[in-house]
């Protein structure tokens, strides 16, 4: 887990030039607010402030799957099976954080501003 941080929020996206932050919408409708939520584990913005693919996140699950195969005794590895899977759980859990982020983080901060407009 720190290991998927470090690669995926700061190594990667130093050399990829991304933004690994997720960026509360907080304005329109609760399915366009869930699939922007749900879209930021597999698109961010870059450096040049344009969208594309989150390579950072990507890669850096991937990276933190292939280390977590080497847990497992030699006998019971699984190979690129069991990286491709635990890169997709850690995928999963960027987009199951962000959705904790859009809609259960900005209700129990107590004393926010009014101001919505926490996009850059």
């Amino acid at each position: 887990m720190v290991a998927g941080t470090f690669i995926g929020s700061a190594i990667l996206p130093s050399l990829l030039k991304q933004d690994p932050r997720y960026f509360y919408k907080g304005t329109g409708s609760k399915p366009s607010r869930f699939l922007y939520a749900i879209g930021n584990s597999v698109i961010c913005k870059g450096d040049s402030g344009r969208w594309q693919a989150n390579y950072s996140n990507v890669l850096g699950n991937l990276a933190v799957g292939g280390i977590s195969n080497l847990y497992y005794p030699a006998q019971d590895r699984d190979g690129a099976g069991l990286t491709f899977e635990n890169g997709a759980i850690g995928v999963g859990a960027s987009a199951v954080a962000n959705l904790v982020q859009e809609f259960l983080i900005r209700k129990l901060t107590p004393k926010l501003p009014n101001n919505t407009s926490a996009k850059p």
